[in-house]
């Protein structure tokens, strides 16, 4: 098309639209294309008419996002999974796709990921949504908000955000369906190698991607797993709103996914490693953790998760400690960093009641739990003895 043509011309279009492949590449490549081409409008209309695959628009899909759903959804055993630029895009889109909208009402767990929370208390309620806060792990509680308000979907956590509270998902689901409620659950700290919400009867499953799933640190993402038929009413949703992931990205998440379990069982590994060294430290008061003993939902954990895998996120007290405290603590550790993320193949702290959970007044935090002397730690793959050694190190540098 180019040859014969002016340098203006030659520039635009020298060395695109070549000759289709006989190959297949190993790792799938990166779409980086805005619009897609076809030699027969008719397939284009067709496509844009639902009345057969294709890729028309970067807004509408791409085949590198379609690669990554297509594993989440191998993963997770669940129909099909629809990408987003970010965990939270995929929460809102879930709460939209379950139903809720003004008029209806909504049941979160109250110890749910700080954002989720400011959705759910904030925005919701100003659009006209009532929600009612409950504690999931009292089944009893929940059966009577789920009758007091007759609400069009509950959102939770498989293993809550910071206080790793473990819900009884099989059990949670029955109760929700005998009333017709859509179960939303972010599976971000189970992820598919621990727990697989779908199997057990959850409409929509989250993962921020950003956490495990991607697992460097170094890219932005969200995923819902659902059925065929929430996806495509998930993708109506996402090309009005746009909240689609980029094929970078997609393509980075993908390629971290290829080690998910890997990773996990290292996590793993190392946290039940650490927490029982945290629990036996006495400028430690408490340790948040399914896998110990005493945690209230351990044997749930041992009944839903694989044996000896609990997880790789801790939440710990500081003994007679506050934010100050806490963050000389922080401060003086050397291999965990102070990052306001997880799930990375580092180790990192953060301080929820000043990042993650800062969307909460002090009054809202207190009667989640969350008290500012909390510290949460994602445990990373590094050598469990010295992810110890540097706790130990910044506990008696920072008293």
């Amino acid at each position: 098309m180019a040859k014969g043509k002016s340098i203006f011309t030659r520039a635009v279009h020298a060395g695109e639209r070549g000759p289709k492949p006989d190959f297949q590449p190993v790792s799938t490549p990166i779409y980086n294309t805005v619009g897609f081409l076809y030699e027969d409008l008719g397939d284009l209309d067709g496509i844009f008419g639902n009345e057969r695959e294709g890729y028309v628009y970067a807004r509408y899909g791409n085949p590198t996002n379609t690669a990554l759903e297509e594993a989440l959804a191998t993963l997770e055993e669940g129909e099909a999974a629809l990408t987003f630029s970010s965990g939270m895009a995929a929460v809102h889109g879930s709460l939209l796709a379950a139903g809720v909208k003004a008029g209806t009402s909504l049941v979160a767990a109250y110890d749910v990921y700080g954002a989720t929370y400011a959705i759910c208390a904030r925005l919701l309620p100003q659009l006209g949504v009532r929600v009612r806060f409950v504690d999931v792990a009292d089944m009893n509680e929940l059966q009577k908000a789920l009758f007091e308000t007759r609400p069009a979907a509950m959102i939770l956590e498989t293993i809550s955000n910071p206080l790793m509270k473990v819900a009884d998902i099989p059990a949670i689901c029955e109760l929700a369906h005998r009333s017709g409620v859509k179960v939303i659950v972010d599976n971000t700290f189970a992820t598919p190698f621990l727990f697989q919400p779908i199997k057990h009867g959850v409409d929509f499953c989250i993962h921020s991607t950003t956490k495990y799933i991607g697992g460097h640190g170094d890219v932005l993402g969200g995923a819902v797993v659902t059925s065929r038929e929430n996806r495509s009413t998930l993708h109506e949703l996402i090309k009005m709103t746009g909240g689609i992931l980029g094929p970078t990205e997609a393509w980075l998440t993908l390629r971290g996914l290829k080690t998910l379990p890997l990773r996990m069982r290292q996590h793993c590994l190392n946290a039940i490693e650490v927490a029982q060294w945290l629990e036996n430290h006495p400028r430690i008061a408490r340790v948040n953790y399914p896998g110990l003993l005493g945690h209230p939902q351990h044997e749930l954990a041992k009944r839903l998760f694989p044996q000896g895998c609990f997880g790789g996120m801790i939440s710990f007290e500081i003994k007679d400690g506050g934010k100050k405290e806490v963050f000389r603590f922080m401060e003086a550790l050397e291999l965990i960093l102070p990052a306001t993320t997880l799930g990375d193949v580092y180790s990192l702290t953060l301080y929820p009641a000043m990042s993650s959970h800062r969307a909460l007044t002090g009054e809202e935090r207190a009667k989640v739990g969350i008290s500012d002397r909390l510290v949460r730690l994602s445990v990373g793959v590094e050598e469990a003895s010295e992810i110890i050694a540097d706790l130990e190190r910044a506990l008696e540098k920072s008293r």
